[in-house]
C-alpha cells in the first residue's frame, strides 16, 4: 500500500477534516500544549493486523493542516507487528510518542480506520482459513464503502484474500442487467468479442446450466456461476471441465463461513464474498494515552 498515494492522502485528510481535528476545543482548553505523551494501540480482542501505515500519515496530515509546531513524532511498532499478522487480545500493536494534543486530535480517526482495516483483514483469513487445502481462492467484490474501497480491498489482501476488479474500468465482467439489456448472452458476447481491447479476457455470469452452454458455446473465457449449490456448481465444473476447457471458474452469491468449503471442495477455482467488505464487523482497538515525565 502506497500510504503517500494522492488518493489515499485525500481520504485521510477528508477524515480529519470532518472530526475537525485541529479544533478539538475540549483538548484545547485541558491539555498544556507543551505536554507530550505516549500512546499505546492496544488489541482488545484477537485479530489480523491492518492499516498500521495510517499512523505517521495521520500526523503528517495533521501538521500540514495544523500549521502550529507540535515537535516531532515517533511511531513504534515491533518487528513482528505489521499488516497481516494476527494478534491476541491485549497485544499493543503499535507506540506513538509525540504531542499530547496531536495525538488526542488524532486518536478517534486513526483507530476508526484500523479498526474497520483489521474486521475486514480478520473476517478474511476466517474465510481462507476455511477453504485451507482446497486449491480455491477467497476474492473480495466491488461491494466497498463508498471512496474507501483502495483501502477495503488492501485489507483483503493483508487477511490473505485476493482482490476482484478495483473498479468498472479493471475488466470486463458481464452480469446478469447486462445479459438482459443487450439482447441475450449470444448477442453480448460477440459485441464484447468484437471491442474488446487487447489483453481483456471476458468474463461472465451465468445462474442456469441452460445458460452455461450457451456462454461457452459463444467464447466465454472465465465464467461466475451465480446463486448455485455446491452441487450445482460441481455439475457446472464437471461441464465445463468435460469440454476440455481449462478456464477460471467462480462461484458467489449466498456464501457464507459455513459453507464456503462445500463451493471449494466442487472444484471452483474463486469464490468472492462480498461480505468481507460489506458486512465486516470492526474490530475492538483502544488507545492507552499517558503523559512522558522528564
Amino acid at each position: 500500500m502506497d500510504w503517500k498515494s494522492r488518493r489515499v492522502e485525500a481520504i485521510l485528510e477528508q477524515a480529519l477534516v470532518e472530526d475537525k481535528a485541529t479544533s478539538d476545543v475540549t483538548t484545547a482548553v485541558t491539555i498544556d500544549p507543551s505536554l507530550r505523551a505516549s500512546a499505546t494501540i492496544i488489541a482488545r480482542q484477537d485479530c489480523v493486523v491492518s492499516g498500521l501505515g495510517c499512523i505517521p500519515r495521520f500526523l503528517e496530515i495533521f501538521a500540514q493542516l495544523d500549521k502550529r509546531s507540535s515537535g516531532r513524532y515517533e511511531v513504534i511498532s515491533h518487528p513482528e507487528i505489521f499488516d497481516g499478522v494476527r494478534v491476541t487480545k491485549g497485544h499493543a500493536i503499535a507506540v506513538i510518542r509525540h504531542n499530547a494534543r496531536v495525538i488526542l486530535a488524532c486518536e478517534r480517526v486513526i483507530l476508526n480506520l484500523m479498526q474497520r482495516m483489521s474486521g475486514i483483514s480478520t473476517m478474511t483469513r476466517q474465510y481462507v482459513d476455511a477453504i485451507t487445502g482446497t486449491g480455491a481462492r477467497v476474492l473480495d467484490t466491488r461491494k466497498t464503502i463508498p471512496g474507501l474501497r483502495i483501502l477495503d480491498k488492501y485489507a483483503v489482501r493483508c487477511g490473505g484474500g485476493e482482490n476482484h476488479r478495483l473498479d468498472l474500468s479493471d475488466g470486463i465482467l458481464i452480469k446478469n442487467n447486462h445479459i438482459s439489456l443487450g439482447g441475450g448472452i449470444e448477442k453480448v458476447l460477440q459485441r464484447a468479442h468484437e471491442l474488446r481491447k487487447p489483453g481483456q479476457t471476458i468474463d461472465i455470469e451465468v445462474r442456469s446450466f441452460g445458460e452455461l452452454e450457451k456462454a461457452l458455446d459463444n467464447g466465454a473465457e472465465s465464467l461466475l456461476l451465480d446463486n448455485m449449490t455446491p452441487a450445482e456448481i460441481k455439475k457446472a465444473v464437471g461441464i465445463v471441465r468435460d469440454r476440455g476447457l481449462t478456464i477460471p471458474i467462480e462461484a458467489s452469491g449466498g456464501i457464507v463461513l459455513e459453507n464456503i468449503r462445500k463451493y471449494a471442495l466442487a472444484g471452483v477455482d474463486y469464490i468472492s464474498v462480498g461480505a468481507l467488505t460489506h458486512s465486516a464487523v470492526a474490530v475492538d482497538l483502544s488507545m492507552k494515552i499517558t503523559a512522558e515525565i522528564y
